[in-house]
């Protein structure tokens, strides 16, 4: 089967040939390992449509990544220690709530895929040998970077009405956004919030139920109803709102596995819903030997996946993990991902 059925028929637990391969590599790592990287990624092809070829020249980078202090599209500047690697939000555009009708939301951010964001598949000319993901729409995050995280969470904690205002505006801003996205030929829409810190959710659930599930439910609804899959990243401990994800309509759910619980996964994810998979990138990855790498992976899929599929191999390659590792997880998704 050709690397689009795969994809699909993973998702949809429908007994793919293997388990997909998703590239997920940060441009510092591109950085340090240059041509050794690209052999491996070149080996391991990802079923995506993307041969592994190097990142953007560094004055394309986007302000997240670019060293030094950048001003993205909507007006957040970032402050980047190492190229490559994302940098942190150190000046906001809505600093004051009470000043926020003078905000000018960016406009010709609805033109095309703008450098302030990351996507993934077909821009050019599409193929129907490989499935095309599209998007990296944010929506907690761009809040952040629009107000700051302390200012962002007293304004949760407030609920005031400039705050509510505030909500709505981003909402139908990401939804003109989607739109925009959904007149390409692509399979599916990545969303992308980390929600988590390392063992609680960031919020009350109570309050993410009420604040934004349902705002979620309908940036994901546009998406289905246009016949497209619905991919969801989060960083950290999202167990409490995982059964909410996936109620209100994600396909895939990219999560830390190591943080959430491999034994809980087993328990709640496993044949719920279609997993990309994260390899412990805080301590096996990047500290662990290339024993104890395919160790974590085979962990991994048995306890995200299922002999029908549900699987997309995946983990992220940062500049601090050893090329023998890097290796070594792409050998195991290759042994343990034949179902």
């Amino acid at each position: 089967m050709n690397s689009r059925e795969r994809v699909k028929r993973a998702i949809r637990f429908q007994k793919p040939d293997r388990a997909p391969i998703s590239h997920a590599v940060l441009p510092a790592a591109q950085l340090k390992y240059g041509k050794d990287l690209d052999e491996i990624l070149t080996e391991f092809r990802e079923d995506f449509g993307w041969d592994y070829t190097p990142d953007l020249p560094i004055e394309k980078w986007s302000a997240q990544y670019k060293q030094g202090l950048n001003c993205d599209d909507f007006g957040t500047v970032w402050r980047v220690e190492w190229a490559g690697i994302c940098g942190i939000p150190v000046q906001w555009p809505i600093p004051d709530l009470d000043r926020y009708v003078e905000y000018l939301w960016p406009k010709d951010f609805m033109a095309g895929p703008p450098a302030g964001r990351h996507y993934s598949g077909h821009m050019c000319g599409y193929d129907d040998r490989w499935y095309a993901r599209g998007g990296w729409i944010i929506y907690f995050e761009q809040l952040q970077q629009l107000r700051g995280m302390e200012n962002l969470l007293m304004d949760i904690a407030s609920e005031s009405r400039p705050f509510l205002r505030l909500l709505d505006d981003m909402l139908a801003f990401n939804l003109r956004w989607i739109d925009r996205w959904l007149k390409f030929e692509y399979d599916g829409l990545h969303f992308g919030d980390d929600w988590g810190t390392q063992n609680r959710l960031l919020i009350r659930p109570e309050t993410w139920r009420r604040l934004f599930k349902p705002r979620y439910a309908e940036m994901f609804g546009r998406v289905k109803a246009a016949g497209k899959d619905v991919w969801f990243h989060s960083d950290g401990f999202i167990n409490d709102i995982f059964g909410d994800l996936i109620e209100i309509g994600a396909d895939v759910i990219n999560f830390q596995v190591a943080v959430v619980g491999h034994d809980w996964s087993a328990r709640n994810v496993r044949g719920r819903v279609a997993v990309r998979t994260d390899i412990d990138r805080q301590n096996v990855l990047p500290f662990g030997s290339p024993a104890q790498v395919k160790e974590e992976v085979h962990r991994t899929f048995e306890s995200c996946g299922t002999p029908d599929g549900g699987l997309i191999a995946c983990g992220e390659v940062g500049p601090d993990v050893p090329l023998a590792n890097i290796r070594a997880m792409y050998e195991a998704f290759r042994d343990y991902g034949k179902l």
